[in-house]
């Protein structure tokens, strides 16, 4: 089977599958080069935090954010990914999903970069992980959507702000002495999230460059005394049976009122 082919169908199924699979398979890949071939692919396609052997691995602040070698590192972030991204990827569409991620991981990356200029700590390390493009995804789903409703560990139910925060402090915040590079790049990417999110909130869309063509909410043939009343009824809606279950006005209806939140 031809490669574009393959790709033509991986994508097919949306860019969060095909995120995920490319993640996982560079996780193969790097580790049947390291423990059956005694290859080291790491030294290519992690971002060194050294100013000067950067400079010659440039295309480095992109394959990183694809790159883990822990397999429980990986089992995090995929979780982590799929779980946001499956529902940032309904409310937005898997072209703003696959923009934030490779936007969210460079913004990260750069982030820590600077970082390593201003404070020369990390001279020697190496970056990987997709950690700081999931944090933007998260962060940005957080803003754009505060109160919309998720399961934590499928028992309580909770606004997705709340998720976010937890989120943050656990993995980035506590005992920032461990990873300390790493969680700069959370940093990084959550703040490239979080300006995301309020500039499409207010008609921005960083993706095409340009204003959205209406911010208008059409409330489509009900009845409710207010917007917020409306949106909760769509969001609880999305609790009990699914995004799916919303017709094509309600879709529209939820992307028109989240602008304006």
């Amino acid at each position: 089977m031809k490669a574009n082919t393959v790709f033509n169908k991986l994508t097919s199924r949306g860019y969060l599958t095909t995120l995920l699979v490319v993640n996982f398979s560079v996780f193969i890949l790097i580790n049947i080069g390291l423990h059956l071939f005694h290859i080291d692919l790491t030294s290519v396609l992690a971002m060194p935090l050294s100013e000067r052997e950067f400079l010659f691995k440039p295309w480095t602040l992109f394959t990183y954010m694809f790159l883990h070698i822990d397999f429980f590192h990986l089992l995090f972030n995929l979780l982590l990914l799929y779980f946001a991204g499956e529902w940032f990827q309904s409310m937005l569409g898997q072209k703003r999903l696959l923009y934030l991620y490779i936007m969210g991981g460079l913004f990260g990356g750069a982030f820590l970069l600077l970082i390593q200029l201003i404070f020369p700590i990390f001279a020697g390390h190496y970056l990987m992980g997709a950690s700081a493009a999931v944090m933007a995804i998260i962060v940005a789903q957080a803003i754009y959507t505060p109160n919309a409703p998720v399961q934590l560990f499928f028992v309580i139910q909770i606004p997705f702000k709340y998720f976010a925060i937890i989120t943050f402090i656990l993995s980035t915040l506590i005992d920032f002495t461990i990873n300390t590079g790493g969680k700069i790049t959370h940093i990084g990417g959550a703040l490239f999230g979080l300006a995301y999110a309020l500039y499409l909130k207010n008609g921005f869309d960083f993706l095409h460059f340009s204003f959205l063509k209406s911010k208008n909410t059409l409330i489509a043939k009900r009845k409710f005394k207010s917007e917020d009343e409306y949106l909760d009824f769509l969001l609880d809606k999305i609790s009990k049976r699914g995004y799916h279950a919303l017709s094509k006005d309600e879709k529209a209806d939820l992307f028109k009122i989240s602008q304006k939140k």
